[in-house]
């Protein structure tokens, strides 16, 4: 019987095109598999901003991850987003130290001024109760550097932002207003503002 040359196992011939197949869908089903696992599955999983208003120091204006930004009335936001975008050509860089603020971190900040002042009466110089404060409603904002609050003291009026206290340069609200007819004449201190007369 004749022997004839036998074709080397179908195995071996495969396994340089197999072996890197394998390897690439497994690949493409992991990076597949973690995006699938990073998206939200729906609107309500989207991450929502966190806090009570407390703020990290240096918080951008752009900033989206803090409530004490984006629960600032839209309005008042927009203007400090604009402002801080005309800013940055004259090299200032606004940052929010204080926005919106939740009712129990404003009675905090109260209590500790009421600490540090050693009176409610002096303390009502520097901070609102929880009924009267407009960061409460998200009505004002405290910018800093003080670079910054000195640079929306001069040009503030121009995207409706003012000063309202003397005392506190650093404390803006939005009065639309003022793009017309400047800034009303500000407070000596919040205790002269009859919102805080409540």
């Amino acid at each position: 019987m004749a022997t004839f040359p036998t074709a080397p196992p179908v195995r071996h011939r495969l396994r340089p095109v197999v072996v890197p197949l394998v390897l690439l869908v497994v690949a493409l089903v992991a990076a597949v598999g973690s995006r699938l696992v990073a998206l939200p599955t729906s609107s309500s999983d989207a991450a929502a901003p966190v806090g009570d208003g407390e703020l990290p120091d240096g918080t951008s204006v752009y900033d989206d991850r803090h409530a004490g930004v984006t629960e600032l009335d839209p309005d008042l936001l927009r203007a400090l987003r604009r402002a801080a975008t005309a800013a940055v050509d004259d090299d200032v860089d606004i940052v929010v130290n204080s926005g919106w603020r939740s009712r129990e971190y404003q009675q905090r900040l109260l209590d500790e001024a009421v600490a540090t002042y050693g009176s409610r009466a002096e303390a009502a110089r520097w901070v609102s109760t929880p009924d009267a404060s407009p960061h409460v409603s998200g009505d004002a904002v405290d910018v800093g550097p003080a670079q910054a609050a000195a640079w929306l003291g001069s040009n503030g009026a121009r995207y409706g932002l003012c000063r309202i206290y003397d005392n506190e340069p650093w404390h803006y609200e939005l009065r639309p207003e003022a793009v017309d007819r400047g800034c009303p004449p500000r407070y000596p201190d919040p205790t002269h503002d009859p919102r805080n007369r409540r």
